[in-house]
């Protein structure tokens, strides 16, 4: 019987872990988890986001800014914003949301955040550390984090003699999930659209995780019989049963005829996606355990 792996709800169990954990912070430290979220022009997408990124932060019982500046708004008046934030004592945790405007250049905006701040995970010197190895020492990116916490719940925390095959090698996400299973142990392969023969490397995936943005990619005939399969692919395609001009969302694996050979897979919606602002909000309370000096809860 194939398990269905239920991203809410494991999602909900990291929110209750760090309610807790953020309550006793203020109970015993007197510190209270501070997260600022910074959102540049009207994209509804990335407004979506942003408000329930916030409106988690204040579930969390964190306090929770947020900065919504005008589309018009310059690089260097979202580099000031971004140095006030780094030097704030009440703020442990900096998002920019993006994508940002076009005429705004991010990379040196998420490079310029304390990287004990950056609770994206996105900064060089957080990705460095994951790819080294020092999981105590950074902050992880929240996707990939998810789905290593999604991973550890159905095959455990030590992958020894498990093969991982990783579609996908974006810095975002590719990059980090296989340093992430890699460091639990597990041998991994890290695939993508030159991979010669690809479908043959994840039939050998005792762990297949897909994340190339391509929809329903992975067939059943790809997925090793009993594999787990991560699906971190979120694509809009055409919907024309529920009515002209409708859409739905899928992932990059054909879940239905995937769900009949794999031993644990993710549906899409409900699989990684609630797991990446679970993340946001554990490596928000983590960097404030940091910043007072005590040691941060593991999620």
């Amino acid at each position: 019987m194939t398990t269905i792996i239920d991203g809410k709800q494991v999602a909900a169990s990291v929110i209750e872990a760090v309610k807790t954990a953020a309550r006793k912070l203020e109970q015993e430290a007197g510190v209270k988890t501070g997260l600022a979220v910074v959102i540049v022009g009207d994209d509804p997408a990335s407004h979506a986001y942003v408000s329930s990124k916030s409106r988690m932060a204040k579930e969390c019982g964190f306090t929770s800014i947020q900065h919504t500046l005008p589309e018009e708004t310059t690089q260097e008046e979202l580099a000031a914003l971004v140095e006030k934030l780094n030097a704030d004592e009440t703020i442990h945790g900096i998002l920019v949301q993006l994508p940002l405007p076009k005429h705004l250049n991010s990379e040196p905006i998420i490079q310029s955040i304390l990287p004990e701040k950056d609770v994206d995970g996105l900064h060089v010197v957080n990705a460095g550390k994951v790819a080294t190895g020092d999981l105590e020492g950074g902050l992880i990116s929240c996707t990939p984090a998810g789905a290593m916490v999604l991973v550890r719940g159905i095959r455990g925390d030590d992958l020894s003699g498990l093969n991982a095959v990783v579609i996908g090698r974006s810095n975002l996400f590719g990059k980090p999930m296989a340093a992430l299973l890699l460091n639990a142990n597990a041998t991994v392969t890290s695939a993508h659209s030159r991979t010669k023969d690809l479908a043959a490397t994840c039939r050998n995936a005792d762990i297949l995780v897909a994340a190339v943005g391509r929809p329903q990619m992975v067939k059943a005939d790809w997925v090793k019989p009993g594999a787990t399969v991560i699906d971190v692919g979120i694509n809009r395609v055409p919907a024309p049963e529920k009515g002209e001009g409708k859409s739905r969302l899928v992932g990059d694996v054909a879940f239905d005829e995937c769900a009949k050979v794999a031993g644990a897979i993710t549906p899409v919606p409900g699989g990684v996606g609630p797991m990446t602002i679970a993340m946001l909000m554990a490596n928000t309370v983590i960097a404030a355990y940091r910043k007072a000096g005590l040691k941060p809860p593991r999620f």
